[in-house]
């Protein structure tokens, strides 16, 4: 059984060498001069004139997070859809339930106000 899961490890392993190389060869290869504007932060190409540590209202979060939770569900209905004839009638009743319980939260969370901009 362990070894039903070696490819796993080594695909996890291969993966955090490679990030590790990705990221420390540019910092030992690449040319580091520190010039004044090279430290600088870059908005967009445009030249700062306030300090980029500044508020951002709390609606900008909520709708964020709305927006991860809401897409991680859609992600659950795919699944579904590839094994829908094997579960048959009952797969649909529980697909049912889910998005009866998506959609009361989507309407709780507009009727709150959280979507408007």
């Amino acid at each position: 059984m362990p070894s039903d899961y070696l490819p796993i490890l080594i695909l996890i392993v291969l993966a955090t060498v490679f990030a590790i190389i990705a990221m420390a060869l540019p910092a030992v290869l690449g040319p580091s001069r520190k010039t004044k504007a090279k430290l600088e932060p870059y908005e967009s190409g445009m030249v700062p004139y306030t300090d980029a540590r500044r508020r951002f209202p709390v609606q900008y979060y909520v709708i964020a997070v709305l927006f991860i939770l809401f897409d991680i569900e859609v992600i659950f209905l795919y699944p579904w859809a590839v094994m829908l004839r094997q579960l048959r009638l009952f797969g649909l009743i529980e697909m049912a339930v889910f998005l009866g319980i998506l959609l009361v939260g989507y309407v709780f969370v507009w009727k709150k106000g959280a979507l408007e901009w």
